[in-house]
């Protein structure tokens, strides 16, 4: 129970259902709003509610891995690791150690015991879906995790809560990441790492070299930007890579930010292709569009082909492997290939 309007109405929901429910808060930073939101929905309830103390581990896994990369010059999807790593890392182990036969959480999308097997598919909500952040579940943990809010939209959502009279049903979503205050990641960044050289003012070059302006610091840009690069040209530029170790963000014009070809690595599967190569459809961002590509493994990686160029194909964010609407896996994007 987060304190949101989502996991809030699934405390409500599995309620009604005749479940047995009790109220989990994560505690991941010294803010207590949150907490006393989510205390005050058990109260209303009349459910047991625990906090379970994740600051630690919190910033270990999640917070220190977000600066990490961005010191590499890449784009972490902090989402992603934090649910692998703590919801439905620490809090899954935590829901066991007090005897819970089930997690359930407000997350769209849905767990689907279909075929023989348990799946994970998208929300019905395309808007709403959360299922990408999703794909390091495994077969196993969606037998035991519920995912209430999966069949519902958000408008759904808010009107059952009003309907309920609890008392965040009207609670904006949260829009920024959780840990960086004002999403000014910059300062938190610096707060975390020091003057480092990703942080350091330096170059911007075209594609050939030529320098056009300055930076400052790598860490401040992320493939596809077009705003705030300062720069006075004939046609609008966007930043196409990043060279963390010659302090340069390279720009180009619209077309050279589209590639057909990546490289994926950290690669877990739900349910694998029977062979590869095999032809699947991905998610390389959280935004609904999805794609056809050919997927072949070398290794513990994998080197995956669109049949159309994608547009800003970022190191450090997901590409999430679909088969219809259900997830079959992905990883880490590695490297972008430009034919």
């Amino acid at each position: 129970m987060s304190g949101g309007v989502d996991s809030s109405l699934t405390a409500a929901i599995l309620l009604e259902r005749g479940f047995e429910v009790v109220g989990v808060t994560m505690q991941l930073n010294d803010i207590s709003a949150e907490l006393q939101d989510a205390k005050a929905v058990a109260r209303q309830l009349g459910i047991v509610h625990y906090v379970a103390d994740f600051r630690k581990i919190f910033r270990a896994e999640v917070e220190d891995y977000f600066v990490a990369e961005y010191l590499r010059g890449r784009t972490p999807n902090p989402c992603v690791h934090c649910n692998k790593k703590i919801k439905f890392g620490k809090l899954f182990d935590f829901a066991k150690f007090i005897g819970a036969d089930f997690l359930a959480t407000g997350h769209y999308a849905r767990s689907i015991f279909e075929d023989g097997r348990y799946k994970l598919k998208k929300g019905v909500d395309a808007k709403k879906d959360q299922s990408y952040v999703l794909y390091n579940l495994t077969a196993e943990m969606l037998s035991q995790i519920i995912f209430p809010l999966g069949e519902l939209s958000k408008i759904e959502t808010r009107t059952l809560a009003e309907n309920l009279n609890l008392p965040v049903a009207n609670k904006p979503d949260s829009q920024e990441i959780c840990f960086v205050p004002n999403d000014d990641y910059k300062n938190f960044i610096l707060s975390r790492a020091g003057e480092v050289d990703a942080l350091k003012a330096g170059d911007i070059v075209d594609t050939s070299g030529k320098i056009l302006g300055r930076h400052n610091g790598v860490a401040n840009y992320t493939i596809g930007q077009r705003k705030g690069l300062g720069i006075a040209a004939e046609c609008p530029l966007y930043v196409v890579r990043l060279d963390v170790d010659k302090r340069q963000v390279i720009v180009g014009k619209s077309d050279e930010i589209f590639s057909d070809e990546l490289t994926a690595e950290n690669v877990h599967w739900i349910y694998p292709p029977k062979n590869f190569p095999a032809t699947l459809q991905a998610k390389i961002r959280y935004t609904p569009r999805i794609a056809d590509c050919t997927v072949e493994s070398f290794g513990d990686n994998l080197r995956v082909k669109f049949f159309e160029p994608q547009r800003a194909i970022t190191a450090g964010q997901s590409i999430v492997f679909y088969d219809g609407d259900e997830v079959l896996g992905g990883g880490v994007i590695e490297l972008i290939i430009n034919n």
